[in-house]
């Protein structure tokens, strides 16, 4: 079994749902530093967050749909560093990988690569919605615009969250290069577990607390 601590420093505890208002925010932020995590991710409106201490902050991009013009994405993932975001969590262009233009899909994770500067760019795929070869293809795209993380999922596509198969496949794919997060429908140790054991090095997760209690 995977330590309490070490699965909290993994984690990125997350808080996406349409109507959460600056008091869930602020819960946020004082479950995470209460649970020991990694880092926090919320929409881009509730940046910038106040009182996030040693928290890395991160947000999403171009999300939930990844169907955004690329210059819009840049223009939102500048503007979120620039409200202190540290991680930019973006979605690709699921209709281009679905039409096999991963030319554009490159293009796509570049230009917000490049509009985040410094800050880490984590590629969301949409892996249940995907086949193998288009995971592999995706991973490999996203490692060749210059992002730092794969992530398997937004948690709000109807084919599904993340599975212990797309991030073995994952792994495989960007081997120690980039990290993998495993994001969408993880909500129990056991799950979580299943992930690292796939090769996650970071989990996207809303019910972190019942997560970590299961390893207590």
């Amino acid at each position: 079994m995977t330590s309490r601590t070490d699965v909290a420093a993994m984690i990125d505890h997350t808080l996406l749902k349409p109507e959460s208002t600056p008091a869930d925010v602020a819960a946020l932020v004082a479950e995470a530093q209460a649970l020991g995590v990694k880092a926090i991710c919320v929409s881009p409106s509730a940046l910038p967050v106040a009182d996030t201490g040693d928290l890395v902050v991160a947000t999403v991009c171009g999300f939930p749909s990844g169907g955004h013009h690329s210059e819009i994405k840049a223009a939102e993932a500048a503007r979120a560093v620039a409200d202190g975001a540290d991680e930019v969590d973006m979605v690709i262009n699921l209709g281009a990988a679905k039409a096999g233009d991963f030319d554009a899909v490159e293009s796509d994770i570049r230009a917000v690569v490049a509009a985040a500067g410094s800050a880490l760019v984590k590629v969301i795929i949409e892996s249940a919605a995907l086949t193998d070869e288009e995971i592999v293809e995706a991973c490999r795209r996203a490692e060749r615009a210059g992002a730092g993380f794969v992530k398997t999922s937004t948690g709000f596509h109807p084919s599904g969250g993340a599975s212990a198969q797309a991030v073995r496949l994952m792994r495989a794919t960007v081997g120690g290069r980039l990290g993998v997060k495993a994001s969408g429908g993880i909500r129990t140790a056991q799950a979580a577990e299943e992930m690292i054991r796939a090769g996650a090095s970071r989990l996207g997760l809303s019910g972190s607390r019942v997560v970590l209690d299961g390893l207590a």
